[in-house]
C-alpha cells in the first residue's frame, strides 16, 4: 500500500478530487488530503474524509498538530504528495518557494516526489508567467501533467482543464511503481545550450540554443541510473537532480570539459556549439565609421573528435538542428561525422526556447519520425532508447 498526500486546490475542477479519491482508495492506496482555503469554495473536508477514510488538513495554525511539527509529518509520511487542482495561483506560490499556507508549506518541506495537474482558464495556462512557472517547477524535478483540451466553466475553449481522475489516477500509478534503473553503473555525458564566442568585451557570437532539450536528457538519463555529466553553455535553467553540471562559456572551453569528462558509455552532444569565433578579440568596438571587418576562424568540431577519440563512448549521439532537407542533412551528418545516432529537428518554426519538440531518430537502421512532444517526454524516450541499446 502506498500512501498519497492529496492537496486539493481552489476552482470549479477541485469536485474531481473526489473520484480521484475513490480511484486510489480502489486501487489499494491509503488518501490523505490537504484541503485549501479555495478548495474549500467548492467540496467540504467533510466529503473527502468520507472517501479518503482520514482526516482532512486545512490549517497551518492548528495548535495541536502544529505542537507535533505536523506540516513536516505530512511532508514526509507520504510516498507521493499530488497537487489536484493546480491553480495558476499555487503554481506560482510553488514555483517561487512560499510557504504561506499549510498546503505550500508542506511543498517546500518535502523531499519526496510531487505531482500536479494543472487547471485554469486558457489564457491563463497560456500566459508566459504560467508558462516560466511551469519550466522552473519541472526543472526543479515536479512532474506537471499537461491539461486537457476543452470546454471550461468560464465559456472558452482551449488547453486548461483539469485532466480527467482515470488520466491523474494512471500518472500517479507511474509515480509510485517501482523504478528501473538500467543505467545503473553507467557514465553517461550530456552537453547543453549554446556557447559564446567574444568579439570584444561586450559583444559575442552565438547561437539561441535555450538549453532545455538537453538538460532535459540530462535528468532523463540520471532518473534510470546514470551517472550524469551535464557540460552547459550560458543559460538560466537549475541543474537537474542528480546531475553533476560544469558550466562552460566558448567552444574550446565545452571541448576541453568534454576530454575531461570521459571516459563515458554514452555521450548525447545537445549543445549548438558555435562553428566559428573571430580570430582576435578586440577592445571594445567603437560604432563609428565603417562596420568593422572580422576574421573568423574555425572552432574544434566537438561530436566529429569524439567519434574519433581513443576512448570514445560506446553509444555516440548528435543533435542536427536544420531548416530545410531535415532527413537528408541529418543523415549526411551521421556519416560525416561518424556517429552512432543522430536526433533531427527543424527549427525554422518556434522550436528555439519553447517546450515542445519534433524529432527524428537516424541511426543505421533508418529514421523513427517522432510526433510532436513536449521536450521531456522527448528526453525520456531518447534515454529510454539509450538504456536499451547498452543493455
Amino acid at each position: 500500500m502506498k500512501r498519497v498526500l492529496l492537496i486539493v486546490g481552489g476552482g470549479i475542477a477541485a469536485y474531481k478530487a473526489c473520484e480521484l479519491i475513490r480511484l486510489l482508495r480502489r486501487a489499494g492506496h491509503a488518501v490523505r488530503c490537504v484541503l485549501t482555503d479555495g478548495g474549500a469554495q467548492f467540496v467540504t473536508a467533510m466529503t473527502l474524509a468520507a472517501l479518503s477514510e482520514d482526516r482532512v488538513y486545512t490549517s497551518l495554525w492548528d495548535l495541536k498538530d502544529e505542537s507535533e511539527m505536523g506540516h513536516i509529518q505530512l511532508s514526509r509520511e507520504a510516498d507521493l504528495l499530488v497537487v489536484a487542482p493546480a491553480t495558476a495561483d499555487l503554481l506560482a506560490r510553488m514555483a517561487a518557494g512560499q510557504a504561506d499556507d499549510l498546503a505550500t508549506t508542506v511543498l517546500l518541506a518535502t523531499d519526496k516526489p510531487v505531482l500536479a495537474a494543472p487547471a485554469m482558464n486558457v489564457r491563463m495556462w497560456q500566459h508566459s508567467a504560467t508558462r516560466r512557472n511551469v519550466m522552473r517547477l519541472r526543472c526543479d524535478g515536479v512532474t506537471i501533467l499537461e491539461p486537457d483540451e476543452g470546454a471550461m466553466a468560464c465559456g472558452e475553449y482551449g488547453p486548461g482543464r483539469l485532466p480527467e481522475p482515470a488520466a491523474i489516477a494512471a500518472a500517479i500509478e507511474r509515480a509510485l511503481a517501482p523504478r528501473s534503473r538500467p543505467l545503473a553503473g553507467r557514465h553517461a555525458l550530456v552537453t547543453a545550450g549554446p556557447t559564446h564566442e567574444p568579439i570584444d568585451p561586450v559583444r559575442y557570437l552565438a547561437n539561441r540554443s535555450s538549453g532545455k532539450q538537453g538538460f532535459a536528457i540530462a535528468e532523463a538519463l540520471a532518473a534510470l541510473g546514470a551517472r550524469v555529466t551535464l557540460v552547459a553553455g550560458p543559460v538560466a535553467l537549475s541543474t537537474p537532480p542528480r546531475v553533476d553540471r560544469h558550466d562552460v562559456i566558448t567552444a574550446r572551453e565545452m571541448s576541453d570539459a568534454v576530454d575531461r569528462a570521459l571516459p563515458a558509455d554514452v555521450a548525447v552532444l545537445v549543445a549548438a556549439v558555435a562553428d566559428w569565433r573571430v580570430e582576435a578579440v578586440a577592445d571594445k568596438i567603437k560604432k563609428a565609421g565603417a562596420p568593422p571587418t572580422l576574421t573568423l576562424v574555425e572552432n574544434p568540431d566537438i561530436l566529429a573528435t569524439l567519434a574519433r577519440a581513443p576512448n570514445r563512448p560506446r553509444l555516440l549521439v548528435g543533435f542536427a538542428a536544420e531548416t530545410s532537407e531535415v532527413l537528408a542533412h541529418a543523415t549526411a551528418k551521421r556519416a560525416r561525422k561518424g556517429v552512432d545516432w543522430i536526433v533531427a529537428n527543424d527549427v525554422s518554426g518556434e522550436v528555439m526556447g519553447s517546450e515542445r519538440n519534433t524529432v527524428h531518430l537516424v541511426n543505421a537502421a533508418g529514421v523513427e519520425s517522432w510526433e510532436e512532444l513536449p521536450k521531456r517526454m522527448v528526453a525520456t524516450r531518447l534515454a529510454d532508447r539509450i538504456a536499451a541499446a547498452l543493455a
